[in-house]
């Protein structure tokens, strides 16, 4: 991993999302959407029903949270990763529709780390326990679809200065394997 952080910007562009590798320190600005299992399930229902999405998801870049109320004063309450897992069934399927990123922790399935590949598409993790650090750098937050589902709602926040490792890149170099690797010989 290497001492200096990237800034980028969201949505991605291809060859923003294929320049990242596993272990990059990034600080992402501009527009990511945050959803969860509810509206990923939405989602792709929608495109099983031959509908048109309710969100644009070319170069979309999802968060994977459910954030709490906001503060006075604030655009969101405490905004920290939920298990990235949890949306493995719909996420292949997403990434076909042109989403370029994701965030949120942990482990991914080898159908998605197969389509992340496929597609150019990285995976990056935001630090779980810090959703009250990570809040700081939303700006705003406004509901797109699904508001019904509160805050599994598919919502755009803006976001300056957001902090994420690049966990997984779109070669399949992944940051989890590689850290884990020295302890793996004690």
């Amino acid at each position: 991993m290497s001492d200096q952080v990237k800034k980028i910007r969201a949505p991605f562009d291809d060859t923003t999302a294929r320049s990242l590798r596993a272990g990059d320190r990034v600080l992402i600005s501009g527009t990511i959407l945050a959803a969860r299992d509810a509206a990923h399930k939405r989602l792709v229902e929608t495109l099983d029903r031959g509908e048109p999405l309710p969100v644009d998801l070319e170069g979309a870049v999802v968060y994977y949270v459910g954030p709490s109320p906001a503060r006075p004063g604030y655009a969101i309450g405490a905004a920290g990763p939920t298990t990235s897992g949890r949306m493995d069934a719909y996420t292949p399927r997403l990434l076909r529709q042109g989403l370029k990123g994701m965030i949120g922790k942990g482990y991914r399935s080898p159908d998605v780390i197969k389509a992340m590949e496929e597609l150019g598409v990285p995976y990056l993790a935001a630090v779980g326990g810090a959703g009250a650090l990570i809040a700081r750098s939303i700006k705003k937050y406004t509901v797109l679809a699904y508001e019904d589902l509160g805050p599994e709602a598919v919502a755009a926040m803006e976001v300056e200065d957001f902090p994420a490792i690049v966990v997984i890149d779109s070669m399949g170099g992944n940051y989890y394997e590689a850290g884990q690797a020295p302890y793996r010989r004690i």
